[in-house]
């Protein structure tokens, strides 16, 4: 006797996704079950960028539908869909690109944009189509960081083209002046010309775009929340005090203005001996577990001060691309998928879903 629809269901419902904690019948991951006659083919929708995971989620539902008793052939394909989820109210989604996270920290000097940078390289390495602007004018580190140089080509004359490499686009000031030239500009030209970089680029379908931000809490944040379509924003800070202390004023800054904060990176959380592998928290330790106790975020991971690090990002091949299946890489991964998870967790945007209204007189 072969397996009914519901026998399907009950064994899919037992079936966890690692990365979530949920079922894949809860979670609606489970789609277009067939039936014919003892054999059963079926689709599992991810959420969220997972190409590394595909196997594990196809073996391990395989597994359990082959436990029921007469099963014949079991064909599972396992694929990811993006989608856009709700920003801040009264705000309209960019048409190219489905969400936006905002990295960003209370002060400089934390590691944000190395981290800016491989968790975008994470998210595209799990197949997501991922672009990075570089919002910070006055000290833009993109450029360097992804090995690109040139300027961008217009071919309309009105927009430009994000330049490319590693799989990723990317749009910075850092591409239209000369890198010794220092940005001299007031507040409200740098949050113009923030604005420029992000609607006037051509950017091709993005599911995530990560833009770097300027350290503190100033005009560039401000615009960002006022007036730019952000899903969320992530929060790198050290274990150190200090830093732990401005990462707060950050994350209050967000709240204050209704961006939700998906989680917390802590950057250097220990220093690793190049000669010996010693592990030494030269920083403190638990800085940012403790923050995000205390305002009820998540932790999505720590990350060791090593000089490949910094090297890596550096020479324009930042740890992700340079070292993809080495220790550190797979700690971007772990954070970029929790992220990714935090990100598909939100209320899916439903404002396309409307029809325009309009009033005429007649």
């Amino acid at each position: 006797m072969s397996a009914t629809l519901e026998d399907i269901k009950a064994t899919l419902s037992l079936v966890i996704d690692p990365n979530t904690n949920k079922d894949l019948i809860s979670s609606k991951s489970a789609k277009n079950i067939k039936i014919d006659g003892s054999d059963v083919a079926l689709d599992v929708e991810l959420a969220y960028p997972a190409k590394s995971q595909f196997d594990l989620i196809r073996k391990s539902v395989i597994a359990s539908l082959r436990a029921l008793p007469g099963m014949g052939n079991v064909s599972v394909n396992v694929t990811s869909k993006i989608v856009a989820h709700s920003v801040q109210r009264g705000i309209k989604l960019m048409p190219n690109v489905k969400n936006i996270i905002a990295v960003a920290s209370g002060k400089g000097g934390v590691g944000k944009s190395t981290t800016a940078v491989n968790l975008a390289l994470a998210l595209a390495a799990e197949g997501a189509a991922v672009g990075i602007l570089d919002a910070d004018i006055y000290g833009p580190s993109q450029p360097m960081m992804m090995g690109i140089s040139g300027r961008p080509e217009t071919i309309d004359g009105k927009t430009m083209e994000p330049l490319e490499n590693h799989g990723l686009q990317v749009s910075s000031i850092g591409f239209m002046i000369d890198p010794d030239e220092p940005m001299v500009w007031r507040g409200p030209i740098v949050t113009q010309a923030l604005q420029q970089l992000l609607e006037q680029t051509n950017w091709r379908d993005l599911d995530y775009l990560i833009v770097d931000m300027p350290p503190g809490t100033g005009d560039v944040q401000l615009t960002l929340s006022q007036k730019v379509p952000v899903t969320g924003a992530v929060i790198v800070t050290t274990p150190q005090d200090i830093a732990l202390l401005d990462a707060r004023k950050g994350l209050k800054m967000f709240e204050k203005v209704g961006i939700p904060i998906l989680g917390i990176v802590e950057n250097m959380s220990t220093h690793i001996c190049s000669n010996c592998g010693h592990a030494e928290a030269i920083f403190g330790e638990g800085g940012g577990e403790k923050m995000c106790a205390e305002y009820g975020v998540d932790f999505l991971g720590g990350l060791p001060l090593t000089m490949a690090i910094r090297e890596q990002a550096d020479s324009g091949k930042p740890t992700v691309v340079a070292d993809p299946d080495g220790k550190i890489a797979l700690i971007y991964k772990e954070i970029a998928r929790k992220l990714a998870i935090k990100v598909a967790e939100k209320a899916k945007d439903m404002t396309s879903k409307f029809p325009n209204i309009t009033i005429q007189n007649t």
